[in-house]
């Protein structure tokens, strides 16, 4: 099962909170939520600790890599963009998804690419 884990501590971006109750990663875990294809989850984690890059998402699945991606502005596109990256991860056995596969509005938003635990570690 591939999830998408949406910081929902962060800002609505680098320099502004919203006001209100919802921060930007609430309004883009929203958003998520509907973009995402089925089979893919959306969870809602308080801190991804990456608070210089706001709105953070972390893409994971048992024995592939984890992704964490930042900077996004929390709107329709860049969550269509982060679900259309999570179905190709998805679709991969290891979670690498080829370069020329990336939906333009993920490219530039990686932040780390964790391995995946091994049976070891």
């Amino acid at each position: 099962m591939t999830t998408i884990l949406v910081c929902d501590t962060c800002r609505y971006s680098k320099e502004e909170k919203l006001s209100g109750d919802q921060t930007g990663g609430d309004i883009l875990a929203d958003l998520l939520g509907k973009a995402a294809a089925n089979g893919i989850t959306v969870r809602r984690h308080s801190c991804l600790m990456g608070c210089d890059n706001h709105c953070n998402i972390a893409i994971r699945a048992k024995g592939k890599l984890t992704y964490v991606l930042g900077r996004f502005e929390p709107n329709s596109d860049s969550a269509e963009a982060i679900a259309e990256f999570a179905a190709g991860f998805a679709a991969s056995p290891t979670g690498r998804v080829p370069f020329r596969e990336w939906p333009v509005g993920v490219k530039g938003h990686f932040v780390s690419r964790v391995p995946p635990i091994e049976d070891d570690d």
